[in-house]
């Protein structure tokens, strides 16, 4: 398991749609990854340099254009792949070259920091959450008090309640890190979700 005393974690407010990226990694191995780079990838990598942190690769909770349009412009200011999952790859042909596609459990050690990756289909087939020791960023599968919507190409209802109800049986202590900030929090925890949010009431 990764050290906490090691971890980095940052939520950085990004473009015009509240969305969120984050960096994390390992504090003293000072790399990271970005997870959902997106409108304006140089101020997120200004963010890690001045916290003395290289960002050494991407991860993706989803392709969807809000959470990934900083992808191109990531890989010509990295030397790492971006990570999606495989249900995703399809959707970033242009990059493929630079993809590595992930799994249900699939773990990225940074350092010595673990991220589990977490499939949760119902935003988008290749939807998945990361799991990094206390906390989880959730992409758009979970929000502060509601979850994403399922009427796009590639969405289920029946798949997003499935995965909601995994995620219900995780720690309530953990806390939840959305990728937008639509609720009255930026983040939660999940004892906070099941007990408030009512898409988490099965």
């Amino acid at each position: 398991m990764s050290n906490s005393g090691n971890l980095y974690f940052k939520q950085i407010p990004v473009g015009y749609m509240q969305n969120f990226c984050y960096l994390i990694g390992d504090k003293s191995k000072k790399e990271c990854v970005v997870v959902d780079p997106a409108w304006d990838v140089d101020a997120v990598l200004s963010e890690a340099e001045k916290d003395g942190m290289k960002v050494v690769a991407g991860v993706l909770t989803h392709t969807h254009f809000d959470h990934c349009n900083g992808v191109n412009d990531l890989i010509q200011k990295i030397a790492g792949p971006v990570y999606v999952h495989e249900k995703e790859a399809r959707h970033l042909k242009d990059i493929k070259e630079r993809l590595l596609e992930t799994y249900e459990g699939f773990l990225l050690k940074i350092g010595n920091v673990e991220l589990i990756l977490i499939h949760t289909p119902g935003h988008t087939e290749g939807s998945q959450c990361i799991l990094v020791e206390d906390r989880l960023v959730t992409g758009d599968t979970l929000f502060v008090g509601a979850c994403g919507r399922c009427d796009l190409p590639g969405g289920s209802e029946l798949k997003m309640r499935e995965s909601l109800k995994r995620l219900a049986g995780l720690k309530e202590t953990l806390k939840v890190f959305p990728g937008h900030a639509y609720g009255d929090a930026e983040e939660s925890t999940m004892g906070h979700e099941k007990k408030t949010n009512p898409f988490m009431r099965f």
